[in-house]
């Protein structure tokens, strides 16, 4: 276990003068203050409301919020009922509880390249080994990636993604890859971790089913479905509340419980009744407002990269999400490059070489647009665009 570049750079924000692309967090100012407020001010006021939401409840999470999530997954094409859901503290702690479940050492994980750094966090406890999620283009086979994992002493475990806007790629699979990933699944036998947690955070483009919904298409139910859905609250209406949640068939889900129960009983019933009450009243407003705003930041970055960059730098241009991926020169190292950028330019973002599980590429980097204003955006970019300049210039 190893500490997280991420959220060491997360320090950086109570600096002053740093224009920081570094934390893929949102933006305190979209927050639905008010609704929260009024949410945990009727919940206390009411005795009858108080005494349930200040009390130990069931692992499997408030059942009204269940029932909110139940309709919601319907809405993505996932016909479920509560039996199928478990709230947990943040879609961080299911990923947890599903390497808990499914991975033991020496088994191999497979992740795309890059991926979500907190879930590579997550899996390590576990001691896996990680091999490369080939969707787009790849040649590999169901065998390859058994016969590799038996080589390393285990079995494959679990296939990880991010299927929409990765963090940190900011890229989407597309429908044929994801049906070829549960192609795979099937032929190696093992449960595919959805995380969804930008889902929502759409811009541009057509959506793609959820991979559960695909799974639940083919295989005749939830029940007989290998997919497990990671969803959260923390970028549509508040991270603090830590309020995730997974889908998945039920017989899996009662496992999972009890990895729950061993861990922390249960999410706070009072944050889990007034996510319910805040979710039944703004989360459709409150998506779109916030879809708005990270839009407009999104074309801002995706415009200043391209004033501001000089030849030989490429990125990728997502459809949503909150993250733009830069890849620069081979010569150029993203983790000095961060160093010079904080010192001579004040802008911070995160190396890119934390985010493999295997085959650590050093000359990438992730930006944030998520925290910034236009204005920020272009002067943070054209800052880190003539430092860029000067390194391939060698100066």
């Amino acid at each position: 276990m190893n500490a997280s570049e991420i959220r060491e750079l997360l320090k950086l924000l109570d600096q002053p003068g740093i224009i920081s692309f570094a934390g893929g967090i949102p933006d305190p100012a979209l927050f639905p203050t008010q609704v929260i407020g009024d949410a945990y001010a009727s919940i206390l006021a009411d005795p009858a409301r108080a005494a349930q939401a200040l009390q130990y409840s069931v692992s499997e999470g408030y059942l009204p919020l269940r029932r909110w999530i139940v309709e919601h997954m319907a809405s993505l094409g996932v016909p479920c009922d509560e039996h199928n859901i478990m709230i947990t503290a943040g879609s961080q702690q299911g990923l947890d509880f599903i390497g808990k479940l499914f991975l033991s050492p020496h088994d191999t994980a497979l992740v795309a390249a890059p991926t979500y750094l907190g879930a590579l966090q997550a899996f390590n406890a576990y001691e896996p080994r990680y091999d490369t999620l080939m969707l787009e283009g790849g040649n590999r086979t169901p065998q390859s990636y058994a016969e590799l994992a038996k080589v390393r002493g285990g079995r494959v475990g679990l296939a990880y993604l991010v299927a929409d806007f990765a963090n940190p790629s900011g890229e989407t699979v597309s429908l044929e890859a994801r049906e070829a990933l549960l192609d795979l699944a099937e032929a190696l036998n093992i449960v595919v971790v959805e995380d969804a947690a930008y889902q929502a955070l759409r811009y541009d483009g057509e959506n793609v089913p959820p991979v559960l919904a695909l799974d639940i298409a083919r295989s005749g139910g939830i029940e007989h479905s290998r997919t497990l859905y990671c969803g959260t609250f923390s970028k549509t209406l508040a991270p603090a509340l830590r309020v995730g949640w997974i889908c998945g068939a039920s017989e899996v889900i009662a496992k999972l419980v009890l990895a729950k129960q061993a861990a922390d009983l249960h999410c706070a019933t009072i944050n889990q009744a007034v996510m319910h009450q805040v979710a039944e009243a703004s989360y459709d407003a409150q998506v779109t407002r916030n879809r708005g705003a990270y839009k407009e930041r999104r074309d801002a970055m995706l415009g200043a990269l391209a004033r501001h960059m000089p030849e030989g730098v490429t990125w990728t241009k997502p459809e949503g999400g909150m993250f733009v991926w830069v890849t620069l020169p081979e010569a150029i190292d993203g983790a000095k490059l961060l160093a010079r950028s904080i010192e001579e330019c004040q802008v911070a973002f995160v190396p890119g070489g934390a985010f493999y599980g295997e085959g650590r590429r050093d000359n990438k980097l992730r930006l944030s647009y998520s925290l910034s204003t236009p204005e920020q955006i272009d002067t943070g970019i054209g800052r880190l665009g003539g430092l860029v300049g000067d390194m391939v210039a060698g100066r």
